[in-house]
């Protein structure tokens, strides 16, 4: 395993080795025609279970297909160790891909995995926690390359996390060869793991290691 800490490059050479060339989001503008506001977005979602579909900060639609199998087993197993840490450490909540948040630039992101600690979800209304999307940055989240995803579009995801409040973020790519993970922090030069068989939480998450073998080597 190799630790570089430098800027990753948007895209690279072996950054798109996918069997279909990835396209990334489908992004559609509607406004003025349509304002995509949280409810509209959340009923869109309802009606199209099929697909994921986020907001970016312009207020455009982005529409992305459900992941593969292969991707969706990778997502599992990263969802089964940080629920696990989850609840034995206690200070937070863990959340799936599932859960939208409204980050303060006006975008709602759906993170892989993501964490929040409890007292900062204390802060929320009752409304807030079962209708929509929470308006509140993850402390912590996970973002899995899928063979839907280019480099470059998770790359600067990764950066908006970091310039709305969360203050760990992994970018995990197991379509690269030599198996990168990119380590996000507020301010900092992003850290890049090549090949590392797991990844610790460390100081952020106390306790959490991540075993990044079954993310390598699916089972099946």
């Amino acid at each position: 395993m190799t630790t570089r800490s430098v800027i990753p490059k948007q895209d690279s050479a072996q950054a798109d080795t996918a069997l279909v060339k990835p396209l990334g989001p489908i992004v559609l503008r509607l406004d003025p025609i349509v304002e995509i506001t949280d409810d509209v977005l959340l009923k869109l979602s309802s009606l199209n279970d099929s697909l994921r579909l986020e907001k970016n900060a312009e207020g455009a639609l982005e529409i992305l297909p459900p992941a593969n199998i292969t991707t969706g087993n990778q997502n599992s197993n990263i969802n089964v160790d940080l629920g696990l840490w989850g609840r034995s450490d206690s200070r937070g909540i863990v959340f799936d891909s599932n859960a939208g948040f409204t980050l303060p630039n006006g975008a709602v992101r759906s993170p892989d995995a993501s964490w929040v600690l409890k007292s900062r979800l204390a802060e929320l209304t009752d409304e807030e926690k079962k209708r929509g999307f929470a308006h509140i940055s993850p402390d912590f989240v996970i973002e899995l390359r899928s063979s839907s995803d280019t480099l470059a579009s998770i790359h600067r995801k990764m950066a908006e996390y970091m310039e709305n409040g969360v203050r760990l973020g992994w970018l995990i790519d197991p379509l690269d060869p030599l198996r990168r993970v990119y380590v996000y922090r507020p301010d900092k030069s992003v850290e890049i793991l090549e090949g590392p068989e797991s990844i610790s939480g460390e100081p952020e998450l106390p306790g959490f290691t991540l075993d990044l073998q079954p993310i390598w080597e699916p089972g099946f």
